[in-house]
């Protein structure tokens, strides 16, 4: 079955005001999130184990993927339904490895070539970006706008998701673009109303990719 990537929210501690990972992964999920992607830097091992069983149940309540970023670990230690890792985490092969062939594997490439080198490896989905300019990692480079989803999605067969500075009023352009989903985290967790900011882009997803379907089959 292929995996719904359309929306695609990852939580960010220091993006989540005053909420927390489980209260913004709820109320994403609410809106319509079909992927959480757990993203955590500085939380011990134990915590992170905890708080990630508690939102791989809220996930499955709502038909939705479990992703941990990075940590092959915990994702194995409280049975994730996938890991994401970048290009200086851990290598693709042995991250598939450990995770088995029934667990999502998802990895960063930022052009074509790294690309089609992550699917060789094993990797369900791509991660490709910084498309537009955004504030939360400040050592990915220069935004590179939405050329490199069409040059990466035309280079692998595995679906592309777009991630990088992307709210409601530019997703539609990455989807048009070749992404089968976007990966955002401020236009959302940082909303005043999660739930609302993720239905909005939920919507826009589904608008943009009906458009698609319309002009393919005419």
């Amino acid at each position: 079955m292929p995996l719904k990537l359309d929306t695609y929210i990852i939580t960010n501690a220091d993006i989540v005001s005053g909420r927390g990972h489980i209260e913004g992964a709820r109320e994403a999920l609410q809106g319509g999130a079909d992927v959480i992607q757990f993203r955590e830097k500085k939380m011990d091992t134990g915590a992170m184990i905890r708080v990630c069983e508690i939102i791989q149940t809220l996930c499955r309540q709502h038909g939705a993927i479990f992703i941990v970023n990075d940590r092959v670990d915990v994702a194995l230690a409280m049975d994730a339904d996938g890991v994401h890792i970048g290009q200086k985490d851990m290598p693709a092969t042995i991250a598939r490895r450990l995770i088995g062939p029934h667990k999502i594997l998802g990895v960063s490439a930022g052009d074509g070539e790294k690309a089609k080198k992550a699917e060789a490896d094993g990797a369900d989905y791509v991660g490709t970006g910084m498309i537009f300019n955004a504030g939360i990692k400040k050592d990915v480079g220069a935004a590179k706008g939405v050329a490199v989803l069409r040059e990466v999605s035309r280079a692998v067969k595995v679906p592309v998701v777009a991630i990088g500075g992307i709210d409601c009023d530019n997703a539609a352009t990455c989807i048009e673009a070749g992404a089968a989903g976007c990966a955002v985290i401020t236009a959302v967790i940082g909303a005043e109303d999660v739930r609302q900011a993720a239905a909005h882009l939920a919507q826009v997803i589904r608008d943009a990719k009906k458009r698609i379907r319309e002009r393919e089959s005419t």
